[in-house]
């Protein structure tokens, strides 16, 4: 099925061996970004997934290009032109030391696109989801008022239009959040977020207390509830992580069809390899259960397990296939040599 997915792709520059940045005197390279992980997971599912960006004119741009390929994700509608590619920096934590981000996003590319740069009705015809992130809108007005008009425009054409709330405090406030992502909800079918992102986006606060390790499913039910009749979503979506250290996380979801609500297998990740893109790979791989399965709960849990098979692979693009889920959805978590 046709997926396309609309967002910014990002050089990556982390630091090697879990080093501190005043101690890393290279870095190691990729590319990445919310959207651009979930067209890459759907790619990986055999899904025709398309990402939508624009990219400078340059050879950093064409690398990035290059790099969205190599996944065979389709890159037909890509804009190109603008100053430069955005760029994040990542120091990889351990135990008790937190992972750090720093963004280096100001005046990229997409940021600064122009609302016709993509033929966005062009691109949609004939997908059966549309995805777009909070971090989209967040970059700047000219990206909100072009996932607004995608948005519309896939609303028009019957298409599901899946949202991760995907909130980031350093792009903007909680109040300018909710002013912009708040209106987006009334074309959204499938919206998808953790406790902070449903509270920072649209006001919905959980009664979990996240930070002293409880994330109670019970205490997502009323919100989740309250939020599909507010906003009309078909689906409501959360990851539930807890986070014992950088390295050790417990890793379960929960999903409520208007209907009924399904809370997934937990699992304990540890040793934690790399967890930048997990909420990416859940939101891929709900995409491609709700597609796929009839049965939610079956669609709920390879969610889960893809996410949580991307916890053990570095870098932002989560590199497992169907069976490699289905594998650990059906209980093989032995880690055993494949032979």
């Amino acid at each position: 099925m046709k997926v396309v997915t609309l967002g910014e792709i990002m050089l990556r520059l982390s630091t090697p061996n879990n080093s501190r940045f005043n101690q890393s005197q290279s870095f190691d390279v990729c590319y990445g970004g919310g959207e651009a992980n979930v067209a890459v997971s759907l790619a990986h599912y055999g899904h025709d997934a398309y990402f939508l960006t624009k990219l400078p004119n340059n050879d950093i741009g064409e690398s990035a290009l290059k790099a969205l390929r190599a996944e065979n994700v389709k890159c037909d509608y890509i804009a190109r032109g603008g100053d430069r590619l955005g760029i994040y920096y990542l120091e990889t934590g351990s135990a008790m030391r937190p992972s750090k981000v720093i963004y280096d996003r100001a005046h990229s590319s997409i940021s600064e696109a122009k609302i016709n740069d993509i033929d966005l009705r062009k691109a949609l015809k004939g997908a059966s989801v549309f995805h777009f992130s909070g971090i989209t809108p967040a970059l700047s007005e000219n990206t909100a008022k072009i996932t607004e008009k995608a948005c519309k425009i896939a609303s028009e054409m019957g298409i599901l239009v899946s949202c991760d709330l995907n909130y980031r405090k350093k792009l903007w406030s909680k109040e300018q959040a909710q002013k912009v992502m708040r209106p987006l909800m009334q074309y959204v079918d499938i919206c998808i977020g953790n406790e902070e992102d449903a509270e920072a986006c649209l006001g919905f606060k959980p009664e979990s207390d996240v930070k002293a390790g409880k994330t109670d499913a019970e205490g997502y039910k009323n919100i989740f509830k309250a939020m599909a009749k507010e906003f009309n979503f078909k689906y409501v979506a959360a990851t539930l992580r807890e986070s014992y250290s950088a390295t050790h996380n417990g890793w379960k979801a929960l999903l409520f069809d208007g209907n009924k609500f399904y809370e997934s297998k937990h699992y304990d990740i540890d040793h934690i390899i790399d967890r930048v893109g997990a909420g990416d790979s859940f939101s891929a791989g709900l995409i491609h259960g709700l597609l796929t399965y009839e049965d939610k709960q079956k669609a709920l849990e390879f969610a889960v397990a893809a996410s949580a098979l991307k916890h053990t692979i570095p870098g932002d693009f989560n590199q497992v296939t169907i069976q490699e889920v289905e594998n650990l959805m059906n209980g093989d978590a032995s880690g055993r040599v494949s032979r």
